[in-house]
């Protein structure tokens, strides 16, 4: 089949293997986005670019409409939630606490260890999220056990951090 200028069709083309380059660059660029925003994520800033792009691979796109929950304040939970696009806000007992944007992100004690959300978080806008549960960072854990001495070592680097007048 050939279109109007005599060159093989896009059907023919996509069939034979061909993506057009615009459609496979924004698919590289969309990918490279994805790593990045998790690379920024501090418990996995020390990941090399192997384990990052596993994670990678863990995180599920999810599209949110405004005014969703995404977790409430005491219930159970079990996911880190990345924002791509949009925009949330993060309340604790009623009061506002924040609002999240690109970049930012939310849920990682849940991914650590599954219980109580300790903050209520609202899709403010049309919101993009990158998802990772626990059951597959766990997962990304056994296959590669040094993530979780990653992991301690972050975990606690923010400790002492936190309590600054305590003998170190």
């Amino acid at each position: 089949m050939r279109d109007r200028t005599g060159s093989p069709g896009l059907r023919n083309r996509a069939r034979d293997g061909y993506a057009p380059p615009l459609i496979t660059e924004v698919a590289r660029v969309a990918r490279d986005e994805k790593l990045e925003l998790l690379k920024r994520i501090p418990l996995f800033a020390g990941f090399d670019r192997h384990k990052i792009e596993r994670l990678g691979m863990l995180a599920d796109e999810v599209d949110v409409p405004a005014g969703r929950v995404l977790m409430r304040q005491g219930e159970m939970g079990d996911d880190l939630m990345v924002v791509v696009s949009g925009e949330v806000g993060v309340e604790r007992d009623g009061a506002r606490l924040n609002t999240l944007g690109p970049g930012d992100f939310f849920g990682e004690i849940a991914l650590i260890e599954r219980g109580p959300r300790t903050a209520t978080v609202v899709a403010e806008a049309p919101t993009r999220l990158l998802v990772v549960n626990h059951r597959d960072f766990h997962s990304l854990m056994e296959e590669f056990p040094e993530v979780a001495a990653q992991l301690l070592a972050v975990l606690a680097h923010r400790v002492r951090n936190l309590d600054t007048g305590a003998a170190h």
